[in-house]
């Protein structure tokens, strides 16, 4: 391996992968191994793409605007992780970056932007989500990034649900006050977590919530929180109750 290799550097591409697979890099991505990090000819890095693993790759070429890149051999093979979709009333800018970022960081499937009646933000960059997800994955070690999915009313996709897919939803008034106790009760399979908006569900979306067969209301706590924060809580109890953390 080439001393000046950074093993632990790793870029998403959007590419194939295999032993000796050739890779070229968007400018942006070339831009930063050769001109910001300064890496020639022969340095090593990781490589994924979402379906293959991850994998070692050498760069075979590199000039100001280009670089190619060889794959070496795999270092880890596919993980998807919990099949979990997170169902979200969009926020503004920076939270709403940093809610994409630690929903991807904590392994969901999907990212599904909700319309709700008290949603501040109508409008989503759904690039700039899928850019954010790419930029958690690859720091954090993550071999999945997750679908970004246009957005929706939420009748619109409570009308069109798979009723297989347990929706869990956050709800101060949730019938159990501990959340681990209401999630020990919801059977093995898809899963999906849904935060409303900054002022809460409107009466009758949470009534119309209620009443389908397959939500579940939990609770997270006396303390009121932030969108953005809630994110986090529910999806870590999830993973804890029902993901991968078991």
């Amino acid at each position: 391996m080439d001393p000046n290799s950074l093993p632990g550097v790793r870029l998403f591409v959007d590419a194939p992968l295999a032993a000796g697979a050739s890779i070229s890099c968007t400018p942006d991505q070339a831009n930063y191994l050769v001109n910001v990090l300064r890496l020639a000819v022969g340095a090593e890095i990781l490589v994924f793409n979402g379906r293959e693993g991850e994998w070692r790759a050498r760069i075979t070429d590199a000039a100001k605007r280009r670089c190619t890149l060889e794959c070496v051999g795999q270092t880890r093979p596919q993980l998807d992780g919990p099949d979990v979709d997170y169902i979200f009333a969009p926020l503004k800018h920076a939270r709403l970056d940093y809610m994409v970022q630690k929903a991807t960081e904590l392994g969901v499937a999907r990212l599904q932007p909700v319309l709700t009646r008290r949603t501040i933000a109508a409008r989503v960059n759904l690039e700039r989500m899928r850019a954010n997800a790419i930029e958690a994955a690859e720091q954090c070690g993550v071999l999945r990034v997750p679908e970004v999915v246009e957005p929706a009313k939420l009748e619109q996709i409570l009308a069109q649900w798979d009723p297989a897919r347990r929706l869990v939803f956050c709800d101060e008034a949730a019938d159990i006050a501990s959340p681990l106790d209401a999630l020990s009760a919801v059977p093995p399979g898809p899963l999906a977590v849904l935060i409303g908006p900054e002022g809460g569900f409107d009466p009758s979306e949470r009534a119309l919530l209620r009443e389908k067969p397959f939500t579940l209301a939990i609770s997270l706590g006396p303390r009121i929180m932030r969108a953005d924060t809630a994110a986090v809580a529910a999806l870590a109890l999830v993973n804890a109750a029902l993901g991968d953390w078991r």
